[in-house]
C-alpha cells in the first residue's frame, strides 16, 4: 500500500470537495439503502473518503459493494480488503464465477469478464434493496459519462434511458423513483484526472500500489501493454517482457492495460497526465473499444 504526504487543499479541490460532500448528504437525506461501488480504484476510493468527510464523526451510511470478476489485480484485491479492515466498512462482493457456476452468464471468446458484470450489478441491487448506488464515474473519462447526470435514474431492469435525464439546476437534485427503481449517483462527476490526484495528495488518500511505476511482465496487445493471467494471455505470438509501467485505471486484468512510466510519486503523475491527449479509459481500456457506443450500451443494460 502506498502512502502519501498530505499536502493543502486549493480553493479549487475545496470547492470540488464541498459539491461532492453536499451530493452525498442529499443522498444520505433521500434514500434508506446505500450501496458504494467500489472497485478498490482510486475514484472510489476518493469516493470514499468524500463520504467520511461527509458524514463525520459518525461511521458512513453505506455499504461497499463490488462487483469481483474473478480477474482482478492481486495487489488490488490485497489493497480492498487490508482498507475494509482498517476502516470498519461493511463489504458486498458479487462474484461473476458464481454467476458462471449457475449458468446464467457464459465466459466471453476473448476472456474478458468486464461486460459481465452487469448482470450480477443489478441483481444484487435488486437482492439488497438498494435505493441508491454510489460511483465514482466522471464525464471526462468518457463520452457516454459526459451525458449522465449526477442523480441518474435507473429502471427496474438497472437500465439507463438518455431521454430520462434530469435538469439539475441550481444544484437541487431530484431522488424520486418508481417502484423497482434505484438511482445511480455520481459525487465526482465534475472532476478531472488530475483533480482526482491532486485530491488524493492533498488528503494523502492510499491507494493501490499499481497506480505507480513498478517493474511487470506484460505483453503486447491491440496497442496495450496487458498482464499475462489465467483468462487468456498472452496467446500464439504474443511475448512476455518486462516493462517499467504503471496503471491510469482499475479493472478486469484481461482489459486493463498498462502504459510505459517512469512516474512513482504523484507530482511524476500529474506530469505526465498533463501531457497525454488521451483519457484514462481512452488509453487503456480494451472494453471500451469493442464499439463506438460500447460504454453506452452497457449503461443501458445495467452498467455504471
Amino acid at each position: 500500500m502506498t502512502t502519501v504526504t498530505q499536502r493543502k487543499l486549493s480553493p479549487h479541490l475545496a470547492d470540488l470537495e464541498n459539491e461532492s460532500i453536499h451530493i452525498l448528504r442529499e443522498v444520505a437525506g433521500q434514500f434508506d439503502s446505500i450501496g458504494l461501488l467500489f472497485s478498490g480504484g482510486k475514484d472510489s476510493c476518493v469516493v470514499l473518503e468524500l463520504a467520511r468527510q461527509a458524514f463525520a464523526p459518525a461511521a458512513i451510511p453505506i455499504e461497499l459493494l463490488h462487483v469481483d470478476t474473478g480477474h482482478n489485480f492481486p495487489e488490488v484485491l490485497e489493497f480492498r480488503d487490508r482498507l475494509v479492515k482498517d476502516t470498519g466498512a461493511r463489504l458486498r462482493v458479487a462474484k461473476v464465477q458464481d454467476w458462471i457456476d449457475r449458468g446464467d452468464l457464459v465466459e466471453r471468446p476473448d476472456g474478458t469478464r468486464n461486460p459481465l458484470q452487469s448482470v450480477p450489478l443489478v441483481e444484487t441491487i435488486a437482492e439488497q434493496g438498494y435505493d441508491a448506488v454510489l460511483g465514482g464515474a466522471r464525464r471526462d473519462e468518457e463520452r457516454a459519462r459526459a451525458k449522465e447526470r449526477v442523480f441518474s435514474v435507473r429502471d427496474s431492469f438497472g437500465g439507463w434511458d438518455p431521454r430520462r435525464q434530469r435538469p439539475e439546476l441550481w444544484s437541487l437534485y431530484n431522488g424520486e423513483k418508481l417502484p423497482g427503481e434505484n438511482i445511480r449517483v455520481f459525487p465526482i462527476s465534475n472532476w478531472t484526472e488530475a483533480d482526482v490526484w491532486e485530491y488524493i495528495g492533498a488528503r494523502g488518500i492510499e491507494l493501490p500500489p499499481i497506480y505507480f511505476a513498478h517493474d511487470r511482465e506484460v505483453f503486447s496487445r491491440d496497442g496495450m501493454w496487458l498482464t499475462p493471467g489465467e483468462w487468456g494471455g498472452p496467446r500464439g505470438k504474443e511475448e512476455v517482457v518486462t516493462r517499467q509501467v504503471r496503471f491510469r485505471t482499475v479493472g478486469d486484468m484481461s482489459c486493463t492495460g498498462a502504459v510505459e512510466s517512469a512516474a512513482t510519486t504523484i507530482d511524476d503523475v500529474l506530469a505526465e497526465i498533463a501531457t497525454s491527449s488521451l483519457t484514462e479509459r481512452g488509453a487503456t481500456r480494451a472494453d471500451d473499444r469493442l464499439s463506438e457506443s460500447a460504454m453506452e450500451d452497457r449503461k443501458k443494460e445495467g452498467y455504471f
